[in-house]
């Protein structure tokens, strides 16, 4: 355990990329997006008003779940850190960062629907197909998605060290193949209209179940890809 955290305050060294940074990106969004809804007020326009910009540190974890890889796992072996203290510790880590930004999310969206979209009917933290679920759902779906865009970078970060460049050649090529794949089997067997409507069906609570699982088995891919990976 006393490794684990030793792991997880050693990510912590640069605080700017991986605390800094987020809460940047995230409340710069937020005031461009109020200025936006500001001035189409002025011009008299009428209806709710989304923003998107709250997704923005998001889709960083992404390069989080890269950068916490490939900038300190050289460092962690040279220090003779295992292979697992630093994945669990790096795991911790950014589960504690994800949960304690969803918590944020879900009071801003208290505040944001208390003031009525800050005073100007917008919804940029309270989206309806969210927020009309309960609070844990709520929790839940934000984390469940900064996790899953974690180990999506993380995995890949993982393939990197363990193969190299024919390692990404390799997956990115797979998956191209994958969706080009079902891209035309949903093409050929006329099913669009089927699979939209399929997808109208999800539901918040559905989705976080589904990209949890999705998560738990990239966690999984990445471990047992890092326990063969080198430097």
């Amino acid at each position: 355990m006393n490794r684990i955290i030793k792991v997880a305050r050693m990510q912590l060294i640069n605080k700017a990329t991986f605390i800094g940074i987020p809460l940047i990106i995230l409340f710069s969004s937020f005031l461009f997006t109020v200025v936006i809804w500001w001035l189409v007020r002025r011009n008299d326009a009428e209806g709710i008003l989304y923003g998107g910009g709250a997704q923005a540190p998001m889709w960083y974890f992404l390069a989080l779940g890269i950068q916490a890889l490939t900038l300190t796992f050289p460092f962690s072996l040279g220090m003779s850190i295992s292979r697992r203290s630093f994945y669990l510790g790096t795991l911790a880590l950014f589960a504690t960062c994800a949960l304690v930004l969803s918590v944020f999310y879900y009071l801003m969206g208290l505040l944001e629907t208390a003031t009525g979209g800050w005073w100007l009917d917008g919804r940029f933290f309270a989206l309806q197909w969210i927020s009309e679920n309960n609070w844990f759902i709520q929790i839940m779906f934000y984390f469940v998605l900064m996790v899953l865009l974690f180990m999506i970078g993380f995995l890949i970060a993982t393939i990197y060290m363990r193969w190299r460049q024919m390692g990404m050649v390799f997956f990115f090529t797979s998956l191209g193949v994958v969706v080009i794949g079902a891209i035309a089997l949903i093409t050929f067997t006329d099913t669009w209209m089927q699979f939209w409507e399929w997808v109208m069906t999800w539901s918040a609570g559905g989705v976080t179940l589904w990209g949890g699982l999705v998560a738990v088995l990239m966690a999984g891919c990445s471990y047992l890809t890092l326990r063969k990976a080198t430097a």
